[in-house]
């Protein structure tokens, strides 16, 4: 269980080759985190991720495969997870995403819809699941990444941050739902972070790496704050960004 900063001793990542969450799964298992249990599609990269929790403390990892195109394979890879974790699970991570190139795609209707999928309903229905497990535990939490991308959806990325902004409502719902249960769900909403899946894309303002989003969530697992953003400046920029006139968000949000 975690302990009252916030600390968790098992792990849950569904996304876990995800570059954001393997920095957040070092920070915690160097704190405290023992157990740990990685879902993504890359079995090598699996493998690597887990290897590196232990490298930083775990004890014990496990890893498994699952296809996020395939919502279907949600609830059972939810059951994998928590059946590997052997007891209680402290923290879910879901950081399931697909970003791509638009230009390249946005007039092909399978892509649009594999899109969707994979930012959104594939992490609605395992979250879902997870839901379910942790109120019948009676406790535990969920972060869940979506982006700053999806506060206000820009033109050159309509279809990833569209669906992270589906999401990232949906989560929000979720949250209040689970009030007084002994769960709680946070959003994590990072800036243009520098992974792989931003590789070769231009920087925006403020622009952070995996470890300082990292830095910034370890620090939210202490508190109830309902919305993580990294950087915490994003926060208020939003509050502007979220209520500029179209024709003004038009010219400014691709510069």
């Amino acid at each position: 269980m975690e302990n009252a900063f916030g600390q968790p001793q098992s792990v849950v990542v569904l996304g876990g080759t995800s570059d954001i969450a393997r920095a957040i799964v070092r920070k915690l298992c160097a704190a405290r985190a023992e157990t740990v249990v990685l879902a993504g599609r890359d079995p090598a990269g699996l493998a690597e991720a887990a290897r590196e929790a232990e490298e930083y403390g775990a004890t014990r990892t496990e890893v498994l495969t699952f296809d996020a195109e395939d919502p279907a394979s949600a609830e059972t890879t939810v059951a994998g997870a928590f059946e590997r974790a052997g007891g209680p699970v402290d923290l879910v991570i879901v950081a399931v995403g697909a970003l791509g190139d638009q230009s390249e795609f946005e007039d092909d209707p399978a892509e649009a819809v594999r899109m969707v999928t994979v930012n959104m309903t594939w992490p609605v229905a395992a979250l879902t699941a997870v839901r379910t497990r942790l109120l019948a535990q009676g406790h535990g939490r969920i972060l869940v990444l979506t982006s700053v991308a999806a506060v206000r959806v820009r033109r050159s990325m309509y279809l990833y941050a569209g669906a992270k902004a589906g999401l990232d409502r949906l989560c929000q719902g979720m949250s209040d739902s689970l009030v007084g249960t002994g769960v709680r769900l946070q959003l994590v909403r990072p800036g243009f972070v520098r992974t792989k899946m931003t590789s070769g894309q231009k920087e925006a303002p403020f622009t952070t790496g995996p470890n300082e989003v990292a830095e910034y969530v370890v620090r939210a697992l202490s508190t109830d704050d309902p919305v993580v953003w990294s950087p915490p400046v994003l926060r208020y920029l939003f509050v502007v960004v979220r209520h500029l006139p179209a024709a003004i968000w038009r010219r400014v949000a691709d510069l």
